[in-house]
């Protein structure tokens, strides 16, 4: 906690609070941006709404400035770290992605190694391409039935960190998409034990912190720093985001990193829609992911009750690889009704007219959050029914797991600045990547920058192309060829 902790108001949102007092102003606008309020764009302003394009607007002295935060903003993040129970809260506006970012590179530079998981998102692997970081990868446990990477194990931690005592940070994914947690409490005492730090990717753990019943959250388990996306279970803007940290971390220095990438020109929508939904959590939250966990276990029922699909939860905890589960989430498992998630996520998209999150290679995910209804769980589940009855095939020519050990040649930064040259996808096996391929959801490689092209990643790119997978990272938007080292 901080040291405003005693007299903070959560029922105070002081960024929104301030722009309803610049909106009765009538300010005369002589400054960007260019739409002045919405004038100049008659057909933006009708179709996003006067209110939101009015205060769609320039930093100024009532309204503060995210870069160097001194009165409305800097209250708003004060108010947010006594909400989550951290020492400092910075409000972001670049998305998780810069959160996750910021915490690689206040901690990394060129040289230094990072122990981290290898299933995580893009965002971590391009923080090593920007500061030139080693990547030593705890390769995660796979779940033989559902072919899904599952959390870092102690022991193999324990092992990461005294074989590689020169490491400066530890990072965690928790929880997976999936849901999926690990150890975090002790995996970041082994890391502070051994002098590094401790930094958590929470993109899907905001409702960790206001519900009750959640897994541990990275302050709670003394972790140094943790993004939060806020936009995903939080209910605020999408591409606004949290940055946690603890007592350990100067914010003066954190603030420097993230004003290296993070954008001059905040955008108050992004920061108001931050402080009205740290306040609706802080106030509520606990009401709010009840609700959310009753619906996810009922949903589990109904989906596991139509046969053929398998809803997971916490019946799959082992007290390690599998720590705990998130309730909130609807993770399904669809390869046993012999269809990939891709083509159930596509299915009822195209035919039922229900956007899922994701769908990979075995299974789909429905993200539940605060804005969900019974009523559109229903239709979910009945949609699941009706695609087992119309679409149950044999299943026994599906790939079975959607994570391959990779063999790291070269660092990301070393593999991406090298002189390459591109060849076609199905002559690049033995070659070294210089780029990224993923499927985006969930935006976690399959390939990444100095990484072996192995037939069984091949082969793997090759079916999430035909099953339908949107394939994102090369340069070749048709990804028919490849950027490898030269």
């Amino acid at each position: 906690m901080n040291e405003f902790d005693c007299c903070l108001d959560q029922r105070r949102a002081p960024i929104y609070e301030a722009l309803q007092t610049f909106r009765q102003m009538r300010v005369v606008p002589f400054d960007v941006p260019g739409h002045k309020h919405g004038r100049g764009n008659p057909e933006m302003t009708a179709f996003l709404g006067e209110k939101c394009v009015q205060i769609d607007v320039n930093s100024m002295k009532p309204l503060d400035n995210l870069c160097h935060p001194v009165s409305v903003i800097k209250e708003a993040e004060e108010l947010a770290a006594d909400a989550f129970g951290a020492a400092h809260a910075f409000l972001m506006v670049g998305g998780t992605t810069s959160s996750v970012q910021t915490m690689v590179l206040a901690t990394c530079k060129r040289g230094d190694k990072i122990i981290l998981p290898r299933n995580v998102h893009r965002s971590v692997i391009n923080a090593l391409v920007l500061c030139g970081a080693v990547p030593v990868y705890v390769n995660p446990e796979v779940d033989d039935r559902l072919g899904i990477s599952l959390g870092m194990r102690r022991d193999q931690v324990f092992k990461a960190i005294r074989e590689n005592p020169d490491a400066v940070a530890v990072l965690v994914n928790n929880p997976t998409y999936y849901g999926i947690c690990s150890d975090l409490k002790s995996i970041t005492q082994m890391a502070h034990d051994a002098g590094m730090y401790c930094l958590v990717d929470e993109a899907h753990g905001t409702h960790f912190y206001f519900g009750a019943g959640m897994p541990t959250t990275a302050m709670e388990a003394g972790a140094d720093m943790a993004a939060v996306s806020m936009h995903k279970s939080g209910g605020s803007l999408t591409q606004s985001s949290f940055l946690l940290t603890g007592p350990r971390m100067n914010p003066g220095h954190v603030r420097q990193i993230i004003n290296l990438t993070q954008t001059t020109s905040g955008s108050y929508l992004l920061m108001s829609s931050l402080d009205i939904s740290r306040r609706m959590l802080a106030l509520h939250g606990r009401e709010i992911f009840a609700k959310v966990s009753t619906m996810a276990d009922y949903a589990r029922e109904e989906v596991n009750a139509i046969g053929g699909y398998y809803a997971f939860g916490k019946e799959l905890v082992n007290g390690d690889s599998i720590f705990d589960f998130d309730p909130t989430k609807l993770s399904i498992h669809t390869r046993d009704i012999g269809l990939a998630g891709i083509e159930v996520y596509d299915i009822l998209r195209d035919e039922y007219d229900i956007q899922i999150e994701f769908g990979d290679i075995g299974n789909i995910l429905a993200y539940l959050s605060i804005g969900d209804r019974p009523q559109e769980l229903e239709r979910l589940v009945s949609a699941l029914a009706e695609i087992r009855r119309r679409y149950q095939r044999d299943g026994s020519g599906l790939l079975d797991t959607e994570y391959l050990d990779p063999e790291v040649v070269a660092t990301p930064q070393e593999a991406f600045y090298a002189p390459k040259k591109s060849v076609p996808l199905n002559e690049s096996e033995g070659c070294v990547c210089s780029e990224f391929v993923m499927c985006y959801p969930p935006g976690i490689p399959i390939l990444a920058p100095g990484e072996r092209i192995t037939r069984d990643i091949l082969d793997y790119i090759q079916f999430a192309k035909e099953k339908g997978c949107s394939m994102t990272g090369p340069e070749d938007p048709d990804i028919l060829r490849l950027n490898v080292l030269a």
